[in-house]
């Protein structure tokens, strides 16, 4: 039998369906296109059609050649915050995730996961930006510090790329 070994990168931008079925929440989930992509070459067709796959994978390190990015949901307004993080070195992993506007002199309000790689927050009223971001990693517990890295006047659908990463 003959295995390859192969390197895959992706996250989910959606809520994924195995957070809530027996494979939990840490278990990955590839669909349509993408998944047609571990195919031999013209077999993309029968490997989507084939349903649950059990697949042998393992989390490994990252290292991209870029800072932390911040894109922000175009839900978003100025009750209510949402962002994916991209370009998560080490780990990849988030385990904390928190803002702090420019005039709240060092104060940090936790974000929760709102799914994958994104994180939101109900911003107080009152609160403004621009906004630092203070960033855990699950399994090194390395900390990071993107200053102002959200401007005041930030935008749904924008990216703000900072000057740090993990």
């Amino acid at each position: 039998m003959h295995f390859v070994s192969s390197c895959l990168i992706f996250w989910n931008d959606y809520p994924s369906a195995s957070s809530t079925s027996d494979l939990g929440a840490k278990s990955p989930e590839i669909r349509g296109v993408t998944f047609g992509y571990l195919a031999k070459r013209g077999q993309g067709e029968t490997l989507r059609k084939a349903g649950r796959i059990n697949i042998q994978y393992q989390r490994v390190p990252c290292y991209y050649k870029a800072s932390l990015k911040f894109k922000i949901d175009t839900g978003s307004n100025r009750h209510y915050l949402a962002f994916v993080v991209e370009n998560v070195n080490g780990d990849g992993d988030l385990g904390f995730v928190e803002i702090s506007p420019s005039s709240s002199k060092g104060s940090w309000l936790a974000m929760q996961r709102s799914f994958g790689a994104t994180w939101k927050l109900d911003i107080p009223r009152g609160t403004e930006g621009p906004y630092s971001l203070r960033l855990t990693s699950l399994q090194s517990k390395k900390t990071v510090v993107a200053n102002n890295v959200i401007p005041a006047n930030w935008a749904p659908g924008q990216s703000y790329v900072s000057n740090v990463n993990l």
